[in-house]
């Protein structure tokens, strides 16, 4: 929608091809129906925050920065507000809000929007001719690919970018989940599924080391672990099946290991007759009591009175570091975002152009960049989508100028 915005706004005549029944259906779940639009920072923070080929964005983000993007939406009538951590959302908390805004000014513009799908490109001696759909032919001059990846199916994102520019011959970074759950070894997550935990410490640890913490919430499940934090620490976790990931989760993030010692011995004291696994309830949810005794190593039944030192200890590091293995993601299917995609080295990074085939544009979700949560992958769609529409529009406009016969390459006015 952006792209087909922009490039109508530069003098293009625009056809959006749409397979889903409705406009906006991925945007329209994004930030749990809120939409977390973009994130008010600086060139230096949004790249800060793209761990992959973000120097590939400096020009499209230099021309169509946060700030640029919120006069836009709020230009089209949707007030805007900024929120933790600098996420704009508009003020109405209504991603529908975002989508409608754009659908409007489609209409506003004159896009011709069909409700259809395109198959192939149309090519005739390494010259872009257009587009095939399902319902036929469509001639056409430029392309713009903005078909996203393969996550969340549902909404429309089943690939087709992606055989579409190996048509082309662009190479196709393999496609991978991204801001994704995470699985885990062992029976713990099975056993306290279901329970969320609002205010925890993470730390995940790639071979040994440590490369990321944050503070947030979190969620068990059947599989493993989900929820914001885990779904951000998924983006930094890159190498499954070459390096091995561990999850620490620090139960109790306001107390240090001195004053969380004193309320374990505060808290046996009032129960020295309990039996061990009866004498956590004012320190862990219920869920987590039984895998968490498991993990102890101490006998569920075995008093509290005769907890020794060490055994306090035992119970004091894993509410302060416990532990998870990672086995790997959940499927691309689950992410929300893909990681990988075309690859970005066969783009213009200037005009978001094809460097194989003249006249093909790619925005998106299907180019090879991703970025953690807070609205920077919104922010990416955004600022690629407007740069391709307008360099779209200006080679159009370039072979306007061209005297009768001299532009091969244009068959079509779209």
């Amino acid at each position: 929608m952006m792209a087909a915005i922009a490039a109508a706004e530069s003098g293009g005549s625009v056809c959006l091809l749409e397979p889903n029944e409705r406009l906006g259906k991925k945007l329209n779940i994004t930030g749990k129906g809120r939409c977390n639009l973009t994130n008010q920072c600086s060139l230096e923070t949004f790249l800060q925050n793209i761990p992959r080929n973000g120097r590939f964005l400096y020009s499209a983000y230099s021309q169509f920065d946060s700030d640029a993007v919120m006069a836009f939406f709020e230009g089209l009538g949707v007030p805007l507000k900024v929120e933790r951590g600098n996420r704009v959302f508009p003020v109405s908390d209504r991603a529908f809000d975002i989508s409608g805004a754009l659908e409007k000014r489609l209409k506003r513009l004159g896009v011709q929007v069909v409700r259809d799908r395109g198959e192939a490109l149309l090519m005739q001696d390494g010259v872009l001719r257009g587009v095939r759909t399902d319902g036929g032919d469509r001639e056409a001059a430029c392309v713009i690919v903005a078909s996203g990846g393969v996550s969340y199916p549902l909404t429309g994102s089943t690939g087709d970018g992606y055989r579409l520019a190996e048509q082309a011959g662009h190479k196709i970074v393999e496609p991978r989940g991204s801001l994704v759950p995470l699985c885990a070894a062992g029976t713990l997550c099975a056993a306290a599924q279901g329970l969320s935990l609002r205010n925890a410490a993470l730390r995940v640890y790639e071979n040994g080391k440590k490369i990321y913490q944050d503070f947030g919430e979190m969620l068990f499940t059947h599989f493993g672990v989900s929820g914001p934090m885990i779904l951000s620490a998924s983006a930094h976790m890159r190498h499954f099946g070459k390096k091995t990931y561990r999850l620490e989760i620090d139960l109790k993030p306001a107390l240090d290991e001195p004053a969380l010692d004193k309320r374990l011995v505060s808290d046996f004291g009032k129960h020295p007759n309990s039996d061990f696994i009866n004498a956590l309830d004012e320190l862990l949810p219920k869920k987590l009591i039984g895998p968490f005794v498991e993990l102890t190593g101490i006998d569920p039944r075995e008093k509290v009175h005769d907890l020794t030192r060490e055994q306090r200890r035992r119970v004091l590091n894993l509410m302060k570091a416990l532990p998870l293995e990672i086995t790997g993601p959940r499927p691309v299917a689950e992410a929300i975002v893909t990681s990988g995609g075309v690859a970005v080295k066969e783009v213009n990074p200037s005009t978001m152009e094809s460097k194989l085939l003249p006249g093909l544009f790619f925005a998106g979700e299907v180019l090879d960049v991703d970025a953690y949560t807070g609205g920077f992958n919104l922010q990416i769609a955004w600022c690629t989508g407007r740069l391709a529409g307008q360099s779209a529009a200006a080679r159009l406009e370039r072979a306007d100028g061209l005297p009768d016969g001299a532009s091969e390459e244009r068959n079509g006015h779209e």
